[in-house]
């Protein structure tokens, strides 16, 4: 994730606001390259931050104790995830990324053997610091409330415990399929040279056909192909942001047809109005994919292509863009932890006997600001802890490439290719795996899974040997090698 912004060819701006020259508005300003996309960055950490704030807006406490959802409880609010699902975005900024880097990779090496692990590798590393950190606390979270009788109890108390070791790792779906989307990134690149924005045009065709023999009584497993679909087809979209293909005129059709096709099918076909998954559906948006999430998506895409021109100004705008690259490094740590700090305050406030207001009352908007500030001052909290684990690793990557070494120059072994896609593929098995059932490894309830039930430990077994299998070339690298 730390690789979703492009890398200046001389220093990474990011990097650079830590050192005195860099820390003022108009320092930050004068580092940043000419022809940078302040739009995309501005893109990548927005759309984490509405994220953030979406949960934050919709994760409800019961009475009872139970995890619930607000527009599971006001239907009328569901409209709101037509602009507040914004995953879409950061899956078009991610399509930008890497045709940046693959650009970049192009002009050092010619192809050969080691080119896709070096892409890869270095890609995987940076998202998995922050994401295993994250895992490994709540993983200890879970061993303490199942030594300690929390999770065995059968009141509300141990309810709660239970469904938190599951409902806060969910957020790592998208870590999952970010990552997938990543491995295919080089081949989706080699198609979009050859064939443009057609490519985009057959993974909306296929997405919808898998949709009609879902929906039409065909095997619900299908319905699991637009897992890739529906992403890719959106990371898709990056690429052709990359080469000029998204015009505005190109952005207002999309929002138009996109949106117009969202409303077809929640009004008319078999869709529910909310684009996030809510507890009690027969039918999600999201779990897997659906038609008309991909159409909200092109939606949302299309705004953001037609916004890009008129938001140059402000973004032109020192301390406005010194704002932007101020809190970029910190906008993936923020997302891995910020359930966890919606769930440290929610149940420490009923602790403390401090009651919620009914959703949707107006005191339950007024309060809304109230506490998304103490959300903001926990999370930043979890934030300056856990943050280090979101930065290259001191001597490593980063450093090489501040000395103009390739870090990243592909490792010439013809089989560290298929072992790097080997680990791709288990990789993002095993951090959705987890993502489902959750880090509760010594309860070790089972949850279905794609076509059975696994558990906890299931999943971080698969995790485990996708990381053993991103390392393996590292780990053989022979002594000579750099």
């Amino acid at each position: 994730m730390g690789e979703l912004i492009p890398r200046p060819r001389t220093e990474c701006l990011h990097e650079g606001v830590s050192q005195a020259p860099a820390r003022s508005a108009a320092g930050i300003a004068a580092a940043t390259p000419a022809d940078r996309d302040r739009w995309v960055d501005t893109l990548r950490v927005g759309s984490l931050l509405v994220v953030i704030l979406g949960h934050w807006l919709m994760v409800v406490l019961t009475d009872d104790l139970e995890i619930t959802n607000a527009l599971a409880i006001v239907p009328a609010l569901q409209p709101l995830t037509w602009v507040l699902q914004v995953m879409p975005l950061f899956f078009l900024v991610g399509g930008v990324a890497h045709a940046h880097t693959l650009e970049s990779l192009d002009r050092r090496w010619p192809p050969g053997p080691g080119r896709y692990a070096a892409f890869f590798h270095r890609r995987a590393v940076r998202l998995l610091r922050p994401t295993l950190a994250f895992l490994a606390v709540w993983l200890l979270l879970g061993v303490v409330a199942d030594l300690s009788g929390l999770t065995s109890r059968p009141d509300a108390v141990g309810r709660l415990a239970r469904d938190a070791l599951v409902m806060v790792p969910q957020l790592l779906w998208f870590v999952g399929i970010y990552l997938g989307a990543c491995a295919f990134a080089p081949l989706m690149r080699d198609l979009h040279q050859r064939w443009g924005l057609r490519v985009v045009g057959v993974l909306v065709a296929l997405a919808v056909a898998v949709d009609v023999v879902r929906f039409s009584g065909g095997p619900e497993l299908v319905g699991n192909l637009n897992f890739a679909l529906v992403w890719l087809a959106l990371h898709q979209l990056g690429f052709a942001w990359r080469d000029g293909l998204l015009t505005t005129g190109r952005g207002w059709a999309m929002a138009v047809v996109g949106y117009g096709a969202m409303l077809l099918a929640v009004t008319v076909g078999p869709y529910p109005t909310s684009m996030v998954g809510l507890p009690g559906e027969e039918i999600s948006n999201m779990a897997p994919p659906t038609a008309a999430l991909l159409a909200q998506g092109i939606g949302i895409c299309g705004l953001a292509v037609v916004l890009r021109p008129v938001m140059e100004r402000p973004l032109s705008r020192a301390r406005v863009w010194a704002a932007v690259v101020l809190v970029s490094p910190f906008a993936m740590t923020a997302f891995l932890w910020h359930l966890t700090a919606l769930m440290t305050v929610l149940v420490t406030a009923r602790a403390l006997g401090i009651e919620q207001p009914p959703v949707n009352s107006p005191l339950w908007w007024l309060t809304r600001p109230v506490l998304f500030a103490v959300l903001a001052l926990v999370t930043a909290a979890f934030v300056l802890v856990f943050v280090r684990f979101d930065r290259a690793a001191p001597g490593g990557a980063g450093a090489a490439d501040r000395k103009g070494e390739a870090a990243d120059a592909p490792d010439q072994r013809r089989w560290v290719d298929p072992v790097t896609a080997v680990s791709a593929a288990v990789l993002f098995f095993g951090i959705l795996i987890v993502s489902i059932v959750g880090v509760d490894v010594l309860g070790n309830r089972a949850v279905f899974f794609l076509v059975g039930d696994v558990t906890p430990a299931v999943g971080f077994a698969v995790l485990g040997v996708g990381l053993a299998l991103l390392q393996a070339p590292e780990l053989v690298r022979r002594p000579n090698r750099a």
